[in-house]
């Protein structure tokens, strides 16, 4: 094993084993700018908190890039048992977000040192994807008028797809996470006398089930979508009292603004005639969350001809399904055309899968990242 590598794996061990969660990344922020400061890279500290922005030019062209990754950990208990598993219960990084700004660091030392490229490389080290929407904050709070882009640039471990390979494709990749609850308000009562009651719990079953029809009968079968009803509960205790209030929350996934407009339509209609018809009233509080990952044409067309220049074209799938996990990259992909791309982890022991407490991030996979990152910038930037 070579000394960078080495190097690399040390630091992305340091990373795993001192997760921290949105918003908190202070020692993954002083790690980020000491490392981008030992290189000459300029490290801006700040935007959203513990966000750190490293510049990087070389030569006259005023073209620039973003190359993103993600700082933050999720809320799990570590199930590992290697040496540099978790060092704070409760906290880790099961998503690969070490891993992530480990192979963004590599690529930087790797640009700042040998260059071959004309223009700026901007690297964007984003707290708070996880959960709190940190590339929002990032951009409410002027990243890119601080550091203006021509594109923006990110990449995702994926469990599953082997190792040494790249899933790269134009449009949504990644759905929107929308939330909902609904609560359901009656007129409580003995439960030997339920007539004298206005059940909510009935209306709430029956509302369960018919939302249940909203993507199988409201929307087009060719415009994917998901709807899960994950809370069903009520304020009642005793077995002898029918409540006054049940609620009802779950999650809206989908790839466009339209079927999220057409589901909250769904969801307030079903609710009122639901709770008209048991006597009821229903109140709907939809929330928009992340929006759909979209990737720009060129852009991808560009990410999957790099890919294949650094993997082979046998290692790079153009027919990965779009997945309808969230992802808060979507934000910058609002502001700059740009794309999100999938690197292989491989499938670890016993398969597992992101957000599991035995997950890990594949050391082996960080010289094929830091190898695209510094091909995508030289290929834009040449």
């Amino acid at each position: 094993m070579d000394a960078e590598l080495e190097r690399l794996i040390a630091l992305r061990h340091d990373l795993h084993a001192h997760p921290e969660l949105a918003f908190e990344e202070h020692r993954s922020g002083d790690v980020v700018a000491a490392f981008l400061q030992s290189l000459g890279i300029e490290a801006h500290r700040g935007l959203a908190g513990t966000g750190v922005v490293g510049v990087l030019r070389k030569g006259d062209s005023p073209r620039a890039i973003g190359l993103r990754a993600d700082m933050d950990a999720l809320p799990l208990h570590e199930q590992n048992r290697f040496p540099h598993r978790s060092r704070h219960e409760g906290r880790m990084h099961a998503c690969g977000h070490d891993g992530h700004t480990t192979m963004l660091l590599g690529a930087a030392q790797a640009l700042a040192a040998d260059g071959g490229f004309n223009g700026t490389v901007v690297f964007i080290f984003q707290p708070a994807e996880e959960t709190d929407g940190g590339a929002r904050v990032m951009i409410e709070q002027g990243l890119f008028e601080r550091f203006p882009v021509d594109a923006v640039f990110g990449m995702h471990n994926w469990p599953g797809l082997p190792a040494g390979q790249f899933a790269v494709r134009g449009g949504p990749v990644m759905a929107c996470a929308d939330q909902f609850d609904i609560v359901i308000q009656g007129h409580g009562g003995h439960a030997a006398m339920p007539q004298q009651a206005r059940d909510p719990l009935i209306a709430g079953a029956a509302l369960v089930q018919a939302l249940q029809t909203v993507v199988s009968r409201a929307l087009d079968p060719l415009d994917p979508a998901v709807l899960s009803v994950t809370k069903f509960f009520s304020g009642g205790e005793a077995y002898n009292v029918i409540p006054s209030e049940a609620r009802i929350g779950g999650t809206v996934r989908a790839f466009s603004a339209a079927v999220q407009d057409r589901v909250e339509a769904e969801l307030e209609r079903l609710a009122a005639g639901i709770a008209a018809a048991h006597g009821v009233q229903a109140h709907l509080d939809y929330r928009r969350g992340y929006p759909p990952t979209v990737n720009s044409a060129a852009e991808a067309a560009l990410c999957m001809d790099v890919a294949r220049a650094v993997a082979g074209n046998a290692n790079v799938r153009d027919d990965l399904n779009p997945s309808m996990g969230a992802e808060d990259f979507a934000y910058m992909l609002r502001e700059k055309p740009g794309c999100y791309v999938w690197i292989g982890n491989g499938m670890a022991e016993g398969g597992c899968m992101l957000h599991n407490p035995r997950y890990d991030f594949n050391d082996a996979i960080l010289p094929l990242g830091v190898a695209y990152w510094v091909a995508l910038a030289r290929r834009v930037l040449g």
